[in-house]
């Protein structure tokens, strides 16, 4: 089951050689792009850049401002287009609350087939693009656009925060405890959805997930226990824990039994499910995994979903635990729940069963 497209319009997955943050460059290919070029020259006021594979840059202004800037954008997931710019634009505006910030401004970034879709249906993915800016409080100020093979949508978002209050990806302390804001299993979802395989109960559980705003992470970013802070995207759950094990230099435990699912997700797993940016994530960086024995490759496909607008994941103090699964449970995050925890060792991911 799809979405509702728009009459006599192509299906605009059939577009995309992939979807979503399942686009992104595998992890091991993005390093090796990457290498060296944390040695350029940067101004002081450059709080957070590409040294540490952080969700945003971040700049300070003064001592009471600073401003974070994130672009994101992608191939569509879905094939109705109001809910395709949705869900792009709620994963670019994802950056700036993982950051710990409020966005203030976005600038739409428009790639279009314009000889083969029909321009009501672009109109229809900047309108839903839009209506998530405007439940957002921000505008839309301007953006780009050009004639393109496969049909892109994102935005750049401008956000704010204290310098003070700014959460990276390396503050994680020993004894820290992982908390997970929205359930895993967008890319299962996403790879039946492709195949026709997707149920409208499990179509409703995709969209619902993937627009709702993370932004639990401005009230996060002003606990004192909360140390570090980012968002599960198109490297899965695994992928962006090690990031922040990398971060602080620290070893990470993760209950399996503890994760939360999409509804329908186990099911849809035993099936055989799966997106090929599941097995380019493991080839990745599955060598600083530790597994239980004898583990399922549908567990194992689980950790490594990439998640399209996925969830915060935090490191706290033991302590606020409870706080941070009130300030989710605040803003309707009702999967929100405690995962694992940051032990001291090399770093690298301990899964228990």
């Amino acid at each position: 089951m799809n979405g509702p497209a728009t009459a006599q319009a192509p299906r605009l997955t059939s577009f995309s050689h992939g979807g979503g943050c399942g686009c992104k460059i595998a992890p091991g290919v993005l390093t090796d792009i990457l290498h060296g070029s944390a040695r350029l020259p940067v101004p002081p006021q450059l709080l957070v850049g590409i040294e540490s594979a952080d969700d945003a840059a971040v700049y300070r202004l003064n001592d009471e401002q600073a401003l974070i800037a994130t672009t994101d954008f992608f191939m569509p997931i879905v094939d109705d287009p109001y809910d395709f710019g949705r869900i792009a634009a709620t994963n670019a505006l994802s950056d700036v609350y993982a950051m710990g910030g409020t966005p203030i401004l976005a600038l739409a970034i428009v790639a279009m087939p314009i000889d083969r879709l029909p321009l009501e249906v672009i109109r229809r993915i900047l309108d839903g693009g839009e209506s998530v800016c405007a439940a957002a409080g921000v505008p839309v100020a301007g953006g780009h656009t050009i004639d393109s093979v496969e049909p892109i949508y994102g935005l750049v978002a401008i956000g704010l925060a204290h310098p003070q209050r700014i959460r990276r990806n390396t503050g994680a302390c020993p004894g820290d405890r992982l908390v997970l804001g929205k359930p895993l299993g967008v890319g299962v979802l996403s790879a039946a959805l492709k195949k026709g395989e997707l149920s409208g109960q499990g179509y409703a559980a995709l969209i619902a997930s993937t627009t709702r705003l993370n932004t639990p992470g401005v009230a996060l970013a002003r606990l004192d226990g909360v140390h570090a802070l980012t968002d599960v995207t198109g490297f899965g759950l695994l992928g962006h824990l090690l990031e922040l094990c990398r971060g602080a230099r620290l070893a990470a435990r993760v209950s399996l039994a503890a994760l939360p699912r999409l509804e329908g997700v186990d099911a849809l797993l035993a099936r055989g499910f799966a997106t090929g940016a599941s097995q380019r994530n493991w080839a990745g960086y599955g060598h600083a995994v530790r597994l239980p024995a004898q583990l399922a490759d549908a567990q194992r496909t689980l950790l490594t979903d990439p998640q399209t607008s996925g969830g915060l994941l935090v490191a706290c103090a033991p302590e606020t635990v409870d706080e941070v699964l009130a300030v989710f449970r605040r803003d309707g995050f009702e999967a929100a729940c405690e995962i694992g925890e940051f032990v001291v060792g090399e770093p690298g991911v301990e899964v228990l069963a």
